[in-house]
């Protein structure tokens, strides 16, 4: 088990930090709800150039590898019976790039949407360059450099 920071849990009502453990111990995946299986391979695969590692035609499923990272990128067909997010209702997922703007040519290219142009942003002390950009179903994903601290 890790231990938290001693920072958190130091609010009334809660227990102390000293006395927690994280109960997540990693990232194994992360996986969007999609309504069709080919149309979401061509765009993680051709356009966004992730590897497939596994393909299920017969369930609708797909698993692709995220570069630099050891979680990969689940999808499969969306069934209104198991609950979870419909397809198009994902968001806040980020993956990064040295270079958003040149990333996002890319991607537009490739047939890609982007949804939000690359621009600048200063978070306290750093600065950033992000665009979003969506599969084909609207699932959103957020493509960010990586801060650099400001002088």
């Amino acid at each position: 088990m890790v231990d938290l920071p001693a920072t958190l849990g130091s609010r009334g009502g809660q227990a102390s930090a000293a006395a927690m453990h994280a109960t997540v111990e990693g990232l194994e995946a992360v996986t969007v709800h999609v309504r069709d299986i080919q149309k979401a391979r061509r765009f993680y695969g051709e356009v966004l150039g992730l590897k497939e590692l596994q393909f299920d035609g017969a369930v609708g499923r797909a698993v692709f590898a995220i570069p630099g990272a050891t979680a990969t990128l689940r999808m499969h067909l969306y069934d209104p019976q198991e609950g979870g997010r419909e397809p198009g209702t994902v968001s806040g997922i980020v993956f990064s790039h040295h270079d958003p703007a040149a990333a996002c040519s890319e991607i537009a290219k490739r047939g890609g949407a982007v949804t939000d142009p690359p621009h600048t942003i200063h978070p306290p002390g750093f600065t950033s360059t992000l665009a979003v950009i969506a599969d084909p179903d609207g699932n959103e994903f957020v493509l960010r450099s990586p801060l650099t601290p400001t002088k």
